[in-house]
């Protein structure tokens, strides 16, 4: 049921992007508080497969969409939980001003991480997988960069994958 509720959310998210103001609400928001939304969403699903969550908290305050943002780190823990064997761990926190996701999970095929964005490409873990959409990385891409956010992602085969999301605005302020 919850895969279901994530490809129905995904869907619907996908289709507010196409609409012309995008559902965004821009204010001032508490990274640490979207991070824990998204965290108690898939709390389970880390219990069920033994995956340590290390959550350090960062300070980060930045102004955007604090629903879209938990959207964002919504996708990229599933990814994490999915990809990561039991017993691994994700590690959450701040980095050189920047939000970092640690996991240690298979890892990305070196051939395989400029395509990672593209809409429907699910490279050779996606085909392993074979539960893999192609959309998921694709709108959060599409996501940061409607929130004028950077997003990149780095990973070594066998050893896991990062996740680093500049969240700094200058040029908005809160409504």
């Amino acid at each position: 049921l919850m895969r279901v509720e994530q490809y129905v959310e995904m869907v619907l998210q996908y289709l507010r992007l196409d609409s012309p103001d995008h559902d965004l609400a821009f204010r001032s928001v508490d990274v640490d508080d979207c991070v824990r939304q998204a965290v108690r969403k898939y709390a389970r699903s880390f219990i069920r497969k033994k995956i340590a969550l290390d959550f350090q908290e960062t300070g980060i305050e930045t102004v955007s969409d604090e629903k879209w943002l938990v959207f964002v780190l919504e996708q990229l823990l599933t990814n994490a939980s999915k990809y990561t064997k039991e017993g691994g761990s994700v590690r959450i926190g701040k980095e050189n001003g920047l939000l970092v996701l640690r996991d240690t999970g298979i890892g990305i095929r070196p051939e395989d991480l400029p395509r990672i964005f593209e809409w429907g490409y699910t490279g050779y873990n996606g085909r392993l997988d074979k539960r893999s959409t192609g959309v998921g990385l694709a709108l959060v891409k599409q996501v940061m960069e409607m929130l004028g956010n950077k997003i990149e992602i780095r990973s070594v085969l066998g050893e896991g994958t990062e996740v680093f999301l500049d969240l700094r605005r200058t040029e908005l302020e809160a409504e």
